[in-house]
């Protein structure tokens, strides 16, 4: 049966409304239509990567111009945190090296030397403690030494640092105090050596003494490396300050310590570790 010329006309007007329908922009207040699934996805913010554990391996490096020797304590790679951090000191000195080693116009009249070990030296369920000694050697009379402490909090999952020991700023002037006055007495001590003049001694002490003072004074980066001393309860029983050579004594008295007890630090330690010290 033939198809009328109206009938075909009609047809061809609603195709044509139709189209024009679905090309119209929405009316004002008509919520747009949802992206399918596979859109709403692709505009979706991604999660953030989770950091990669790092796995804490000892290393030796041997080479005509430095050599290398860097070592981490059995079990360190069990705090993924501290391990972070651990390997991140580690490397920032290694890098220091093959920086320094980059810059030679030819081969050191002794090669360069990176001489680094990590210690644990306290872990339990809310602390573990481990220390870095080492020398990082490129050139000159003498090696620069490495000195830093790592306190990590495995309830809190975070480091324990000199910016929040303290429940205030002030609580820095009666540590300081404290240490400055340990130091000091220390110093007297070397100072009595009889096979020096009087001169010298005089000198010599008064040269100590000013490094005690400006190395010490109350501000958390002068404390920023301690280490803590466990008690006979597993709780911390004082925190031992370490101060490297040129910060409170020239580079002959070496690395020094001063051992503060809890009792002088609990009146100004921060609430969410105070907990952590003992009596």
């Amino acid at each position: 049966m033939e198809v009328s010329a109206l009938a075909i006309r009609l047809f061809a007007v609603a195709l044509l409304a139709s189209g024009l329908a679905a090309c119209r922009p929405s009316e004002p207040g008509t919520p747009a239509a949802a992206p399918p699934p596979a859109a709403a996805e692709a505009t979706a913010p991604a999660a953030p990567a989770a950091e990669a554990p790092v796995v804490l391996e000892d290393v030796i490096e041997t080479d005509p111009r430095y050599v290398v020797g860097i070592s981490y304590p059995p079990g360190a790679s069990a705090d993924p945190g501290l391990a972070r951090a651990l390997h991140g000191y580690a490397e920032a000195a290694r890098g220091e090296l093959l920086q320094a080693v980059a810059g030679l116009p030819g081969p050191p009249t002794a090669p360069y030397e990176l001489s680094l070990g990590f210690r644990e030296l306290m872990r339990t369920p809310e602390v573990v403690a481990v220390a870095a000694d080492g020398s990082l050697y490129t050139g000159g009379a003498h090696g620069q030494p490495l000195v830093a402490r790592f306190v990590w909090l495995p309830g809190q999952q975070r480091m324990l640092t000199a910016q929040t020991l303290l429940a205030s700023p002030d609580g820095w002037g009666p540590v300081a105090d404290f240490v400055g006055e340990q130091l000091g007495t220390a110093a007297h001590t070397r100072a009595a050596d009889e096979s020096l003049e009087p001169a010298d001694r005089e000198r010599l002490l008064a040269a100590a003494l000013k490094m005690i003072d400006e190395g010490t004074r109350p501000e958390p980066a002068n404390f920023a490396q301690f280490e803590p001393v466990a008690g006979s309860d597993g709780r911390i029983a004082a925190l031992r300050f370490v101060f490297p050579p040129y910060q409170v004594g020239p580079y002959a008295d070496g690395v020094q310590a001063v051992t503060v007890p809890a009792a002088v630090l609990r009146p100004h330690l921060a609430p969410d570790i105070a907990g952590l010290f003992g009596d």
